[in-house]
């Protein structure tokens, strides 16, 4: 299942029903899971970990070194992708940097589409989708279930809570609390993903305290340590509200606005 065009190192770990297409180069210390298919012109290098049941399509460029001038050759950083993910065409993943967390990490079931870009020390989560040449820069965190629309751009060190959707063109340059709906350069909140939130089956009544959340957050002209602090006295013993609290006490680079 190894096409004799195939230039593999000797130290890549493969399963023994990888499928490698024609012209794929793949370098040192890459491992392979199971039931994953490698396309043609694919370039692979190491340290890079691939998990089962993975679809690579063709000239997709995985674990090269960081675009960071930081990064010195060598050094002992990797790649991490999970299992049964699909990466389109001409999608690009570097590997992590010494100065965070040493690794790049996809997770689970991820649609990831053609020219994506995932920068050093992204972590992202499972069942995401990512459209049309999609770029991350350095340090980003995906949540779970999160949408980002064709040609979405996302500052370093930006974080995107779960379920979060981004419009096509979408600027983000803070972070995006969970469940809100992002559109525009700088990206800004258009209300929630309701429909992500029943089509995993959210119940009425916790979109309904979501909308609520969101309204407090967004349209009380509160100011937004006071808006939290409503919503921790208000709606606390709700899971979700509590995951957008606690997403905003965390926020970093602060929430979009």
């Amino acid at each position: 299942m190894i096409h004799s065009t195939a230039i593999i190192d000797s130290s890549a770990t493969i399963a023994d029903d990888v499928e490698i297409s024609p012209y794929v180069v793949i370098g040192p210390d890459v491992t392979i899971g199971s039931g994953t298919w490698v396309g043609p012109h694919t370039v692979i290098q190491g340290p890079t970990r691939i998990g089962r049941d993975n679809k690579i399509f063709q000239f997709s460029s995985i674990g090269e070194m960081p675009q960071d001038k930081k990064y010195i050759e060598g050094d002992k950083t990797e790649l991490i992708i999970g299992d049964r993910n699909v990466i389109r065409e001409f999608c690009t993943f570097n590997r992590g940097t010494t100065q965070d967390i040493g690794k790049t990490v996809l997770g689970d079931d991820n649609w990831i589409m053609a020219y994506v870009h995932l920068a050093h020390d992204c972590i992202i989560g499972n069942h995401t989708i990512f459209a049309n040449g999609t770029t991350l820069a350095g340090h980003v965190i995906i949540d779970d279930y999160v949408i980002l629309g064709g040609f979405s751009l996302i500052h370093q060190f930006c974080h995107i809570g779960k379920y979060a959707f981004t419009g096509m063109g979408t600027a983000v340059g803070k972070d995006i609390p969970p469940y809100v709906m992002a559109m525009g350069a700088p990206g800004i909140p258009r209300g929630i993903n309701r429909e992500g939130l029943k089509r995993h089956q959210y119940s009425k009544q916790s979109i309904s305290r979501i909308k609520e959340a969101y309204r407090i957050l967004y349209r009380s002209d509160l100011a937004f340590k006071d808006a939290v602090a409503k919503l921790k006295q208000e709606y606390t013993e709700f899971d979700e509200i509590q995951e957008l609290i606690s997403f905003c006490d965390a926020s970093q680079r602060g929430i979009i606005r």
